[in-house]
């Protein structure tokens, strides 16, 4: 019980700093969103790498760099991350914030897809049901938006293949949080470069402040990966899922009662739908967790002694 409740204690500190991200990021303007996200690569190699000398884990990445599949697979994971956060960013200082919190409400079904197209998995037939609802939210949302939702697919596309990298990867969070920036770092730096060689630079130009902001960026990175990891290890599956959910809400909270974004009737629709297809996929989940349960205690009840 007392591993439930740190487990359950971590994943929601975990989703709500994820959550609180939308008031963070407008703190470090004037800077743009590639040189925030370059920040938060170069931040999280320093942090990461100071927590990895505490903890004494540097042979597992002495172990992911030495073999090529997983160093592959990290690369993909770090450039998926980096566009993720660009986007992220992008929309969170461009007023979009509503947004984004659709992208975070439909990534599990789009994480649901990928293993229907990638590991050829089986949906059950209400899995599908919440599939073909949220298809329906996203053809309403097109016409209200006027546009596709592209920063709400953008960001569910690129997390939810995220995830899937991270699948096919056994790599504890901090070392392979390393890697992945170690790979990226260079590129980072490089923007940074260009960006101050141009005068467009703000770190060091902008005051002690913002300067302390955009180092605090590698810490707003890691910890929530790092909770999130220690939850997940401590709490099934299906309870990560329901407190998944704290981040979107806690974005759509913000943009509609903190920055004043606009929720005409048509959007509000779209939103309902697709909460209708997450209470239809969260059921079947729960359901097939208890039955898997249940199943599993009945074979312990008859196994041999």
């Amino acid at each position: 019980m007392d591993e439930r409740r740190v487990g359950v204690a971590s994943g929601l500190a975990a989703y709500g700093m994820w959550g609180l991200f939308p008031l963070y990021f407008p703190l470090l303007e004037p800077s743009g969103g590639l040189e925030i996200v370059a920040h938060r690569v170069l931040w999280s190699l320093v942090f990461v790498a100071g927590l990895l000398t505490v903890v004494r884990r540097w042979s597992h990445v002495r172990a992911a760099f030495t073999d090529r599949r997983t160093l592959l697979v990290l690369l993909g994971a770090a450039l998926l991350i980096a566009v993720n956060w660009l986007v992220f960013v992008w929309a969170v200082n461009s007023g979009h914030v509503v947004e984004t919190s659709l992208g975070y409400f439909i990534n599990p079904l789009v994480s649901v897809l990928l293993g229907v197209v990638v590991f050829s998995e089986r949906l059950r037939p209400l899995q599908w049901t919440a599939v073909g609802i949220a298809a329906v939210a996203v053809v309403v949302l097109t016409v209200d938006y006027g546009r596709p939702p592209w920063i709400a697919l953008a960001l569910a596309s690129s997390f939810g293949l995220y995830g899937l990298m991270k699948k096919v990867v056994r790599v504890e969070a901090a070392p392979g949080l390393f890697v992945e920036t170690a790979l990226v770092v260079v590129p980072a730096g490089a923007v940074l470069a260009v960006l101050h060689a141009q005068g467009d630079g703000t770190a060091g130009n902008a005051g002690i402040g913002h300067l302390l902001l955009l180092l605090s960026s590698g810490i707003a990175t890691a910890v929530p990966l790092l909770l999130f990891a220690a939850a997940t290890r401590r709490i099934p599956l299906s309870t990560v899922g329901l407190l998944q959910y704290v981040t979107p809400l806690m974005q759509l909270a913000i943009g509609v009662f903190v920055n004043h974004e606009p929720m005409p009737p048509a959007r509000l629709v779209g939103f309902v739908i697709v909460w209708i297809a997450l209470a239809v996929f969260t059921a079947d989940s729960l359901r097939q967790a208890r039955a898997g349960s249940r199943r599993r205690a009945a074979e312990a009840a008859v196994a041999p002694v």
